[in-house]
């Protein structure tokens, strides 16, 4: 079924310059540091708070198995647990029925695991995921979704979009602590753009503080993707958080922005600083390279984080794969770059030149113009002009051809035809 959109414009809405909820209070864009088990792997809390991290996510299904919810709230919450004064989030456990497939088997009642700590089955139900979420005590709790991969056709996806629907009824009449939890349903109904709009109508209905696009960013094509997240947007209110679950390269969250969306989460930046790659404008450094084992410069120039302050890509390039110094050193980078790139989304959408910032981060990622095209069909979408930033195409250049203007001085010469 094809899929209209209206031109969004959502790049200027006031809305994007503050997320508020009841306890929670932070710019946006606002992108989400995993930390699975109550720890970024490798980073102090400190350390967090020093680059400008506002709210970190945790794991329900991992921390009911280690340590154990009974003992976080026994020991006075996750926050306290971990030394961390700012946000929490935790998610439901649905993204398990994925990631842990085969230890899964998911009923009406809900789902169970086979736990890879000892063997033992774990029960996970809507109730019991809002019962272990209430005990971690996160500002922000997910509803216990049924997740099933968007590269999957066939009646399973309309199974799971309505089982979702029902659950999360279950996991409202669950919630213990909606005076200080927000409790946050997630959109799935896989690429059916009919499924999607059934989904986000039935979770506006309900009312709830915010709201997640869940089921992207695992293997679907990238015009796909952005369809459902504009799709999405344009139905959950605009007075309400928007949440794109497990997005998380810095191309993906700019073209989100612009469609409306206000959150994210990924352990993209760290898990590639564990593969001994950097976050840099212009897209990734390898310091694995033999380029790098001469290289005097820091990771990024432009950068003012402590690691680009006092250590030389050479000095990484040692370290990186090899010693566990290079994997903390690289992920203190990268997740200082993905808090700069919120900053200056937050700041170009409260200065009004939010367009003016993705052509900028455009140019410098793609200085040969070719820009995706599904970013050009992202952006078209969303009201922000970019033909300044991409090759023409030949089409375009016949065009201006039959106009009589001269566009060759643009065109780089393997490119115009």
């Amino acid at each position: 079924m094809a899929l209209r959109f209206e031109v969004l414009g959502r790049f200027n809405r006031a809305r994007a310059a503050r997320l508020t909820l009841p306890h929670f209070t932070c710019q946006t864009p606002l992108f989400m540091p995993v930390g699975t088990q109550g720890t970024i792997k490798g980073l102090t809390t400190d350390q967090l708070e020093t680059i400008g991290c506002q709210i970190i996510l945790g794991n329900t299904y991992h921390l009911e198995l280690r340590p154990g919810s009974q003992l976080i709230d026994d020991l006075g919450g996750l926050h306290k647990f971990m030394n961390w004064k700012r946000a929490l989030l935790t998610d439901s456990g649905g993204f398990q029925m994925v990631s842990l497939l085969h230890l899964a088997d998911i009923t009406e009642e809900g789902v169970t695991f086979q736990s890879p700590v000892d063997g033992k089955p774990m029960l996970l139900t809507p109730e019991e995921s809002i019962h272990i979420q209430n005990n971690i005590g996160a500002d922000i709790i997910m509803a216990l979704d049924d997740v099933v991969k968007t590269t999957i056709t066939g009646p399973r996806i309309e199974e799971a979009m309505y089982r979702t629907l029902r659950w999360i009824d279950r996991c409202i009449s669950a919630h213990k602590k909606p005076d200080v939890q927000n409790l946050f349903g997630i959109v799935q109904g896989g690429l059916d753009p009919v499924l999607r709009d059934i989904c986000v109508r039935g979770l506006v209905e309900r009312n709830l503080p915010g709201y997640a696009i869940g089921g992207l960013a695992g293997g679907e094509d990238k015009d796909s993707f952005w369809r459902v997240v504009a799709q999405c947007t344009a139905g959950l209110p605009e007075d309400k958080p928007r949440y794109v679950m497990g997005v998380g390269y810095p191309l993906d969250i700019v073209v989100c922005s612009a469609l409306g969306a206000d959150m994210y989460d990924c352990v993209y930046p760290t898990r590639t600083a564990r593969f001994g790659t950097a976050l840099v404008p212009e897209g990734v450094l390898k310091l694995k390279q033999n380029a790098m084992a001469t290289d005097e410069r820091p990771i990024d120039p432009s950068c003012s984080c402590m690691v680009c302050k006092n250590y030389t890509r050479a000095y990484l390039h040692c370290l990186v794969t090899k010693d566990p110094m290079g994997s903390q050193l690289l992920s203190y980078h990268n997740l200082s770059f993905m808090m700069r790139l919120s900053r200056d989304l937050h700041m170009s959408i409260l200065e009004g030149r939010f367009p003016e910032f993705v052509r900028g981060f455009l140019r410098v990622q793609f200085p040969k113009g070719d820009v995706p095209k599904w970013v050009h069909n992202a952006m078209e979408v969303a009201g922000i002009d970019i033909s300044e930033c991409c090759t023409p195409t030949k089409c375009q250049h016949d065009a201006m051809e039959d106009t009589g203007v001269d566009i060759s001085e643009f065109c780089p010469p393997t490119k115009c035809p």
